[in-house]
C-alpha cells in the first residue's frame, strides 16, 4: 500500500513550530487500495470461477449420449464401420446376427463365427470356449493370449499403416486367391508353424509379415484376419476387399458378428475388477487426507519470503563446498588444477606480471628467480593427471614449497641489496638522551646545585 509523507507542525514550549514527516495512506479515485489479503482472495475466486466454466463447458460440447464411434461396427455407417459388408452379406442371402454376449452364441453347422476382439476386451476362458464350439471362426484379433487360446500358432508383429496393393493370386486360403488382390493396411502377424497357411505379406526378406493366416485346429479353421480394410466403409472398395469379405464371411447360410464389449460379462477382469470392493474408498480416504495435510503444513510454514539478491556467501563456504564436492567424485585432477591455477596467479602477482601473462611466462620468471630449471617449475604448476590421494598432497605440497622458496629468494635479494658495507661504514652519532617528562607544580631546589638568579624585571616582578 502507497503512503505520502506529509507535514505535521510540532513546537516545543520556547521554540518555533518545525515540521515532522508522517506517513499517511494515500487513497484512490474510487476508494482505498485493495491490500494483499484482498487480491489473493480475488485471484483465489477467479481460479474457482474459471474452473467452473471449464467443466461446464467440457460438459456441454462432450460426447454426453451419443454413440462413440467404434471400429468395424456392424451398425455404423462411419468410414471405421462395417455396414457396407453386412448390407452386401444381406443381399447374398447371408443372415447377419450381431450378438455381444457369448453366451447368446447359437452356433449350428455351417454357420461361421466372426470374433471381432479389435477392442483387446476379450477374457481367454471365453475365447477357449468359444473354440470348442465354433467349427469356422474369423478372428480378428492383437492379443497372442487370444491366439494362444484359438490355438493359432501366431504372434502379433505390428501394424501397418501402408495403401499398398499385395496380390493374394497364389495364396492357399481359396477367398483371398478368388480376391486376386488386398489392401494390406492393419495388423500383421509372424509365424513359424509351417502348417499355418498365410497370404497378403508386408515387408521383404526377414521382415516379412503376413496380413492373413488359417490354421486347422482340433476343433475346427480359425482364420486371422489382420487385413481390416476389407471390412472397412472406406477401403471395401479398394482392390479385391469386397470379395474377400464376401468369401470369407458368406460361405454359410448365417454368420454370427460377436462383439465382446468392455463393460460385457465376457470381458477381461481389470485390475479394479480384481481390487477388494473398499480400495475405492480408501483411495478416496487417502486422498482427501493427502489435501488436508498439504493445506495444513502450507498454512503452517506461511507465506513465502522474498529474499534480496544477490545473496552474500563466504569464500570459505565455496572453497568448502567445491572441495567436497570434488571429493564425492573422486576428482583429484581438478582439484589439483584448481590449487595450480590459483598458485599460478599469486606467483604471476608477487613477480609484477599482468594478469594476462601466460603460463609460460609465469614459469620462466620463477625459475629464474629460485635459481630452479623450467622444466621442474612447470613440472609444479602445470603437471598432468592425478591418479591418488598420496599424488594430490604431493602436488598441494610442492606448490606450497614453490611459493616459498619464491618468497625466501625474493627476500634474500632485498637484504642483500639494502645491507651496508662494513668497510665503509658511517661514523657513529652520540645518542640523544631526551629529558625527563616533569609533573606540574611547584619543585623543590636541590641543595646540592646552585640556582641561578633570575632577573627581575622592571616593576619588581621576576
Amino acid at each position: 500500500m502507497s503512503a505520502t509523507t506529509t507535514p505535521v507542525p510540532t513546537s516545543a514550549p520556547g521554540s518555533a513550530p518545525t515540521s515532522a514527516p508522517a506517513a499517511t495512506p494515500t487513497a484512490g479515485p474510487d476508494g482505498p487500495a485493495p491490500t494483499d489479503r484482498t487480491v489473493r482472495i480475488v485471484t483465489w475466486v477467479a481460479v474457482v470461477v474459471v474452473g467452473l466454466l471449464l467443466a461446464a463447458l467440457t460438459a456441454a460440447v462432450g460426447p454426453g449420449d451419443r454413440q462413440r464411434a467404434v471400429p468395424l461396427d456392424p451398425t455404423s455407417t462411419a468410414t471405421s464401420g462395417s455396414r457396407a459388408v453386412v448390407r452386401v452379406l444381406e443381399q447374398q442371402g447371408t443372415r447377419v446376427d450381431v450378438v455381444h454376449d457369448a453366451d447368446a452364441l447359437d452356433v449350428g453347422t455351417g454357420d461361421t463365427v466372426l470374433v471381432d476382439d479389435s477392442a483387446g476386451v476379450l477374457d481367454r476362458a471365453v475365447a477357449r470356449r468359444i473354440a470348442r464350439t465354433a467349427p469356422d471362426v474369423v478372428l480378428v484379433t492383437n492379443d497372442p493370449g487370444i491366439l494362444e487360446s484359438f490355438a493359432v500358432d501366431a504372434r502379433p508383429a505390428g501394424s501397418t499403416s501402408s495403401t499398398r496393393v499385395a496380390s493374394t493370386a497364389t495364396c492357399p486360403i481359396p477367398a483371398a486367391r478368388t480376391a486376386g488382390s488386398v489392401t494390406v493396411v492393419g495388423a500383421t502377424y509372424d509365424t513359424d508353424d509351417t502348417r499355418v497357411e498365410r497370404c497378403a505379406p508386408s515387408g521383404t526378406g526377414a521382415d516379412t509379415r503376413w496380413g492373413l493366416l488359417r490354421a486347422t485346429t482340433a476343433d475346427g479353421r480359425v482364420t486371422v484376419l489382420g487385413t481390416t480394410g476389407v471390412l472397412r466403409n472406406d477401403t471395401v472398395t479398394r482392390a479385391g476387399n469386397a470379395a474377400l469379405a464376401l468369401g470369407l464371411l458368406g460361405s454359410g447360410d448365417r454368420l454370427v458378428w460377436y462383439v465382446p464389449t468392455a463393460d460385457g460379462t465376457d470381458a477381461a477382469p481389470s485390475l479394479g475388477d480384481l481390487a477388494p470392493p473398499w480400495v475405492p474408498s480408501a483411495i478416496a480416504v487417502l486422498g482427501i487426507v493427502a489435501v488436508a495435510a498439504a493445506l495444513w503444513r502450507g498454512r503452517r510454514l506461511g507465506p513465502l519470503v522474498v529474499e534480496r539478491l544477490p545473496v552474500v556467501v563466504r569464500a570459505a563456504e565455496t572453497t568448502e563446498g567445491r572441495a567436497r564436492l570434488y571429493a564425492r567424485v573422486r576428482d583429484r585432477t581438478h582439484a589439483l588444477d584448481t590449487l595450480r591455477l590459483a598458485a599460478v596467479r599469486r606467483i604471476g602477482r608477487s613477480l609484477g606480471l599482468p594478469r594476462s601473462a601466460h603460463v609460460d611466462e609465469v614459469v620462466r620468471r620463477a625459475a629464474a628467480v629460485t635459481g630452479r630449471s623450467a622444466d621442474a617449475v612447470g613440472a609444479v604448476l602445470v603437471g598432468g593427471t592425478t591418479a591418488d590421494d598420496r599424488a594430490l598432497v604431493d602436488g598441494a605440497a610442492a606448490l606450497d614449497e614453490l611459493e616459498h622458496a619464491l618468497r625466501r629468494a625474493r627476500s634474500g635479494d632485498v637484504g642483500r641489496a639494502s645491507r651496508p658495507d662494513p668497510t665503509t661504514a658511517a661514523p657513529t652519532r652520540p645518542a640523544l638522551t631526551r629529558p625527563a617528562p616533569t609533573r606540574p607544580g611547584p619543585t623543590r631546589p636541590d641543595p646540592n646545585t646552585t640556582q641561578p638568579t633570575t632577573p627581575k624585571r622592571p616593576g619588581g616582578r621576576s
